[in-house]
């Protein structure tokens, strides 16, 4: 699962689009669109940040839900937790130099 996350944090434009939900959670895909290509000048296709979506939905770190006739995102930072806190437990005992 760890392997996901890091996979879909590798691409810049999925990491703009975490961005875009941290700043605004629950956007349709058009809202992401918009602020993708007037904040950062990226003129992606709908199809293309779709297939984006998918591969930080398949990671964890974005859920979708549907309401009416609408798909919204939601980032989910979950398995980013647990991946800081892989490496920040507090039960690990002190090195010494």
């Amino acid at each position: 699962m760890a392997e996901d996350v890091f996979k879909a944090l590798a691409d810049p434009t999925r990491r703009r689009i975490l961005d875009e939900l941290t700043e605004r959670d629950g956007q349709t895909l058009f809202e992401i669109c918009t602020r993708l290509v007037t904040k950062h000048g990226l003129g992606l296709s709908r199809q293309a940040i779709s297939q984006h979506l998918a591969v930080l939905e398949s990671a964890g770190l974005v859920r979708s839900r549907r309401q009416g006739r609408y798909k919204f995102h939601d980032l989910n930072t979950e398995p980013l937790e647990r991946i800081a806190n892989r490496w920040l437990r507090s039960d690990r005992p002190e090195s010494t130099p």
